[in-house]
């Protein structure tokens, strides 16, 4: 009787997708749940700050650019990542990242820890034309970010809405918005960006 009753499940497309998504929404609720109430995935890890303004629109940046495509943030605890990149991706980490930025294809290396790593002028090299750095980069350059300038008229707001998020920005912060990117280029803001990330727990350290 239930060997009929299961084929007859099987043969009926409707009753099997029924079955199937509430399997899977099980499943989904069973491994997710958990760390909603996981202190280490909401509350930041110790050192960790807000991004400025400036770092703030050189993130905008560097997603309008399209480096996600080739560039992750997230190291993965495995040795060959760590001894690499450095210590592995914790989720306190990016609590206050909206959209998350991890990735998953790494045509070049992976940026969770590359702040501080280079200097300014090895950024500006470096994105002006890879090759003048790394010979053997497939990376196109980016000279226009050296061009254009920030207005930062839209700054202000963007902080505002990270605050309704939980991003502890101050009624100071959001005010010295425009001010603080106002005539500074795309290329200041990315570098100051990519100077940002993973340096938490070295402030933690």
């Amino acid at each position: 009787m239930s060997k009929i009753k299961h084929e007859s499940v099987e043969k009926n497309l409707g009753w099997l997708s029924i079955f199937m998504i509430i399997a899977i929404s099980i499943g989904g609720l069973v491994e997710i749940t958990p760390l909603i109430f996981q202190k280490q995935t909401n509350e930041p890890v110790d050192g960790l700050k807000p991004y400025t303004a400036l770092q703030l629109e050189g993130r905008d940046i560097f997603m309008r650019e399209g480096c996600t495509n080739c560039h992750s943030q997230m190291i993965r605890p495995f040795r060959a990542e760590t001894e690499r990149y450095g210590h592995y991706s914790l989720a306190g980490e990016s609590v206050w990242e909206h959209p998350f930025l991890w990735g998953s294809k790494r045509t070049g290396p992976d940026l969770a820890r590359v702040g501080g790593r280079y200097s300014d002028q090895w950024h500006y090299v470096h994105l002006m034309n890879p090759r003048n750095v790394v010979p053997e980069s497939n990376m196109p350059g980016f000279p226009w970010l050296a061009e254009r300038k920030l207005t930062g008229e839209l700054t202000a707001k963007k902080m505002r809405v990270f605050r309704s998020f939980g991003v502890p920005y101050t009624d100071e912060q959001i005010a010295n918005a425009k001010q603080a990117v106002q005539g500074k280029t795309e290329m200041e803001a990315l570098i100051a960006y990519l100077q940002s990330l993973g340096t938490a727990l070295k402030r933690a350290e």
